[in-house]
């Protein structure tokens, strides 16, 4: 990633195709006293800040159980934001009969919708898996815990070879009333460009599951995501996120994020669009 360049990294599909922040100085390593919780307050609120590309995406989710055969599970995600905050349009196995179609709103007022195919549209909950025995849920793309009110940053450390703030966000009471089994968040942000690198879903003593970035590619000057890990801590079952075509910049309608028209059908971007990556 260069110094100063317009910065694309999409994280899973987190706040899809999100432009990062105007890259911030590189921190200083040699840590002394505690962390500077104002500056920590300063680096969320551009995380928050930042503005999602509407984008197309064409990727595979490589199923890997610890024991048992990997499978793989086609899509295509649509990322914009709307007034509330970004938004994810998912189709999983477009076309096939068991085709599973997933609106996600994120930010301070998340919510899921879903359907089969051309079936009804109906409300989701966040923790519920895109398919079954996918490590992904619509919390993983929501970045819903970067407005938990509740937040600290811990430190200053490398993730993937990148500086980046290590926070930890508790959740709000009626967040923990509906999922006591998740205890909080931590969450490593690129020092530099405000998104996140890898996150933690903790439990009371444990952690539930981490999400990594593992691969970054550049379109002209802009980086995406081309793979991520979810993998679930206790039975170490994992799920690579893995992208195979993008296009950016575009001009999606707003009827796309409509969760009345989930149901309908949209095409892909015109070929010329795509730029696709090799193996």
């Amino acid at each position: 990633m260069r110094p100063g360049a317009r910065a694309f990294l999409l994280f899973l599909a987190a706040a899809a195709c999100r432009a990062a922040s105007p890259p911030a100085a590189a921190p200083d390593y040699a840590q002394f006293g505690t962390p500077d919780q104002a500056a920590g307050r300063e680096a969320i609120e551009r995380a928050r800040r930042a503005v999602p590309d509407q984008c197309y995406l064409e990727f595979n989710l490589r199923i890997l159980p610890r024991r048992g055969e990997a499978r793989v599970v086609p899509g295509r995600l649509w990322g914009s934001r709307g007034e509330k905050g970004p938004l994810v349009r998912i189709v999983l196995d477009p076309g096939a009969p068991d085709e599973r179609r997933w609106l996600v709103r994120g930010g301070i007022e998340p919510a899921v919708w879903r359907s089969s195919g051309r079936g009804p549209v109906l409300p989701a909950d966040s923790f519920e898996p895109l398919w079954g025995g996918v490590e992904l849920t619509p919390f993983d793309l929501q970045l819903t815990f970067l407005y938990w009110p509740d937040e600290q940053l811990i430190g200053v450390n490398r993730v993937i070879g990148r500086p980046a703030n290590a926070f930890v966000f508790r959740p709000p009471p009626a967040f923990a009333a509906r999922h006591p089994e998740v205890a909080g968040v931590r969450a490593h942000l690129d020092s530099q460009y405000d998104v996140p690198l890898q996150t933690e879903i903790l439990g009371a003593d444990r952690v539930l599951k981490t999400l990594s970035l593992v691969d970054v590619k550049l379109i002209g000057g802009q980086a995406i995501a081309r793979e991520v890990d979810a993998r679930d801590e206790a039975t170490r079952d994992k799920t690579r996120f893995e992208v195979s075509a993008a296009a950016l910049g575009l001009d999606l309608s707003p009827m796309l994020f409509d969760p009345a028209r989930l149901g309908d059908d949209v095409s892909p971007p015109a070929g010329k669009r795509l730029v696709r990556f090799g193996p």
